[in-house]
């Protein structure tokens, strides 16, 4: 669909005009600096920012009816940088150019509601929304998006050049990295570094793949992200872990989609998100009050962040009632099966109760809440959720779990219409499923197989059978009719399927 073709009262509006004036903000000591050059911390106190819009204020003159009609019809525009997390320009990087964002498809993943089923045995209405569904398998590629995009418009502008872009990973990190940063080689190059034989298979193939160099260092996460942090203080690289403010600007879309695909009624909405380096519940309330400040939405959803008591340090922190009193302390991680939670010093933390405090203040009461679950529960109800038609990855189960604890201690009501977060692609932690069917999960994990949620494959060769076919030696002739036969019948035989009448 064309601009002119719009309702004339969202014409001016349809191609985002709005000349934001973005800063970063220390959420320690409260100084402001430009963004003209990468920060991550501040210079002075060393704490971490957040970028906020000067101009924001001029978004509030349009009524929040006009923007739902805005992005509604905006997205039927076929322009590339508009149809990725951009298609909510004005509220993510309204001072980059359309020509140098970069869109590989990321955002605008499925909310699918769950079965019957489901919903009965979790107690509660609830969706997924498959963010394994972006063209890394993760959530990541929305922060990305944007990072990648800012660097891209400093590249262009001629602020920057030869940008080496660095973070630490538990794996969807490093893809989405990786990714995003070959798009725009020669003038980025991208390294990674991992915790040594702490990131599956499936995850540690995508940046090999994507030709970044990859590092892998001992210890676990947190080891990589004080080694990730030196680099970038000492040495001219690009961080991309959520420590890089403009990450979180990305992930902000999250929220606005979800706000879309409810026609933005966000009354009796409950957010589930697991909590890792904690970047991500971070956007997901920093995104839902730019939109009720607007007037957008006109009541801002319960949030629940969801911890594995493997790597609970968010939770602990929020155990102590009285805020006055509270200690954020970091933990040392045990191994966990949703092993990019397994953080136990997330570098967010800060912005996590800055944000909390604003969120719960906007809401008139506590609408933000944190659970913690067992290893057991997770896996359980990742398997569960995926025998019930859905593509959750352990961290989906995380989420999934964590909405039925807090459905068990009444944080959920009964008339509360969930939106569970599943991260990434239930494929790049396969490695999981896999030992779970075969009950050979370390005992550090603490889960012992369900017998109801086991699956393996079956072996069908019919004893009576002289010859069966090989590869490269096909059965002919009778051969091969005795075997269709035999093994149809085994088949058959051990499905309990009923022959069909002959007419």
């Amino acid at each position: 669909m064309k601009p002119e073709d719009f309702p004339q009262e969202i014409k001016p509006f349809i191609l985002p005009n709005h000349d934001g004036e973005l800063i970063y903000r220390c959420l320690g000591c409260g100084k402001q600096y430009g963004i003209e050059k990468l920060l991550y911390t501040c210079p002075d106190c060393k704490q971490v920012l957040l970028i906020y819009d000067l101009k924001f204020e001029s978004l509030k003159k349009i009524p929040g009816s006009i923007w739902r009609k805005i992005f509604d019809y905006r997205k039927m525009l076929t322009i590339p940088a508009l149809k990725g997390i951009y298609l909510y320009h004005e509220f993510i990087g309204p001072m980059i150019p359309l020509d140098t964002v970069i869109c590989l498809g990321e955002g605008h993943t499925p909310v699918v509601e769950a079965n019957n089923f489901l919903q009965k045995k979790a107690g509660v209405r609830f969706y997924f929304k498959n963010d394994g569904q972006n063209p890394s398998a993760s959530f990541k590629d929305r922060g990305m998006a944007s990072a990648l995009s800012y660097i891209n418009c400093l590249v262009r502008k001629g602020y920057v050049s030869d940008v080496l872009a660095i973070c630490a990973s538990t794996g969807d990190t490093s893809a989405s990295a990786a990714l995003y940063a070959s798009f725009i080689q020669p003038d980025v190059k991208s390294a990674v570094i991992l915790p040594h034989k702490k990131v599956t298979p499936q995850q540690l193939a995508q940046p090999l793949g994507s030709g970044a160099a990859v590092f892998e260092i001992p210890g676990v996460f947190d080891d990589c992200m004080k080694v990730v942090e030196a680099l970038s203080e000492n040495y001219n690289v690009a961080l991309l872990n959520s420590k890089n403010a403009w990450r979180i600007l990305g992930q902000e879309s999250y929220s606005y989609e979800i706000a879309q695909a409810f026609e933005y009624d966000m009354e009796n909405r409950v957010v589930v998100v697991p909590i890792g380096n904690a970047g991500n519940i971070t956007a997901v309330m920093n995104g839902f009050l730019k939109f009720y400040e607007t007037g957008i939405i006109a009541s801002l959803p319960k949030i629940l962040g969801v911890q594995s008591e493997h790597a609970n340090p968010v939770y602990r922190y929020y155990l102590e009632p009285d805020a006055a009193k509270r200690k954020f302390e970091p933990v040392i991680v045990k191994p966990s099966v949703a092993q990019a939670a397994m953080i136990g010093n997330p570098v967010s933390m800060p912005r996590v109760i800055h944000l909390v405090d604003v969120y719960n203040r906007m809401s008139g009461k506590q609408n933000v809440f944190f659970v913690e679950v067992t290893e057991q529960s997770i896996m359980d109800w990742e398997l569960l959720a995926n025998r019930n038609g859905h593509i959750a990855c352990t961290h989906g189960g995380e989420s999934l779990a964590g909405l039925v604890e807090a459905r068990r201690q009444r944080i959920v009501g009964e008339n509360d219409i969930a939106i569970v977060d599943s991260t990434a692609h239930a494929i790049k932690f396969s490695g999981f499923q896999e030992k779970y069917f075969e009950k050979s999960l370390p005992a550090e994990f603490k889960i012992s197989s369900n017998p109801e949620l086991v699956n393996a494959p079956v072996y069908i060769q019919p004893e009576r059978l002289a010859k069966v076919p090989a590869p490269g030696k096909p059965l002919q002739g009778d051969d091969f009719d005795q075997f269709v036969e035999q093994t149809s019948k085994e088949i058959a035989k051990r499905l309990s399927l009923k022959k069909v009448p002959k007419a």
